[in-house]
């Protein structure tokens, strides 16, 4: 349901805005829940993820990992969190995107 009449419900408009953000506007997509003793600390639920912040991963195949973002990623809308690795087949080890 449509509430504000300055904003598209249109997902092709939606989806040419998320995708075509400039930096600082990915910045703010790219914001995280934060735990409830931040919440009530800080008076807002979430913030913009950056480098050294703490995180658990809520979602996917890493799923309650724990882990200090060691890059953020706006253009590809990905976070690199340590201990979050996987081995290529020659044997290196790459950081996985967590989106």
């Amino acid at each position: 349901m449509k509430f504000s009449t300055s904003v598209t419900s249109s997902r092709r408009k939606n989806r040419k805005a998320h995708f075509g953000a400039h930096s600082e506007a990915r910045r703010k997509l790219m914001s995280a829940n934060l735990s409830k003793e931040l919440q009530t600390r800080y008076g807002v639920r979430s913030m913009p993820i950056r480098k050294d912040d703490e995180v658990v991963i809520t979602r996917g195949m890493y799923k309650t990992r724990e882990g200090k973002v060691t890059a953020c990623f706006r253009k590809k809308f990905v976070v690199h969190v340590e201990r979050i690795t996987r081995e290529k087949v020659n044997g290196t080890t790459v950081p996985v995107g967590i989106p």
